[in-house]
């Protein structure tokens, strides 16, 4: 009698167990799902960031789009490759402050931490990024198509981010836009700007 309660107890404490177990994955998929409300967002020690230099703050009051402007393979590493340009970036070659773009996505939608929302980004053309959020896609859009993963995450970042810091949509350009010496984000990219597709998909989110 004894060995059955106790065999009793302990089914009903591993199925309580279970249940607390299956809850706490059910409440990590619900955060992990992209949103506008919400979007998963790969951290700065992912990619080995370290800490940026004294740096000029702003307030972001629009969106700019970029492309990192070489040619990347899809089977490349990503974190890898924007450590590379924050070390570029941060040494004698451009002495910024640190990785230039608040955000950048991979070529499989994944959306990866910049620099501080909050701070002024850099660029190595004339227009001046104060108030500017700056994204980045990894690849080179002259001559590569821009994957479909990339370019629904980078419409979904764009709606956070106007949502989160009250930027309105119709302010969605490129930094082609700003510039007369480059063609970024490069053509293939710059399409989806020019007509307007992603600030009619952002705003759709956003309603």
């Amino acid at each position: 009698m004894q060995k059955t309660t106790l065999k009793i107890i302990i089914h009903l404490y591993i199925m309580k167990k279970i249940k607390y177990i299956l809850f706490v994955l059910l409440i990590l998929i619900l955060a992990g799902c992209s949103s506008t409300n919400e979007i998963t967002i790969v951290p700065r020690k992912a990619w080995n960031a370290v800490n940026p230099k004294p740096y000029n703050s702003q307030i972001p009051v629009r969106i700019t789009i970029h492309h990192e402007g070489e040619y990347f393979n899809p089977d490349s590493n990503a974190a890898k490759f924007i450590k590379k340009v924050q070390v570029w970036g941060m040494s004698k070659a451009r002495n910024w402050s640190d990785i230039p773009y608040h955000f950048l996505i991979g070529l499989d939608g994944t959306i990866y931490e910049g620099r501080n929302v909050f701070t002024e980004g850099e660029t190595a053309t004339e227009y001046n990024p104060d108030g500017h959020l700056l994204i980045s896609c990894i690849g080179n859009f002259e001559v590569q198509e821009v994957p479909k993963a990339q370019l629904n995450s980078l419409i979904k970042l764009i709606a956070y981010c106007c949502k989160k810091y009250q930027i309105s949509p119709d302010s969605i350009a490129s930094h082609r836009d700003y510039s007369n010496m480059t063609v970024c984000p490069g053509k293939n990219l710059y399409k989806y700007v020019k007509n307007n597709y992603i600030k009619d998909q952002v705003k759709k989110l956003l309603n």
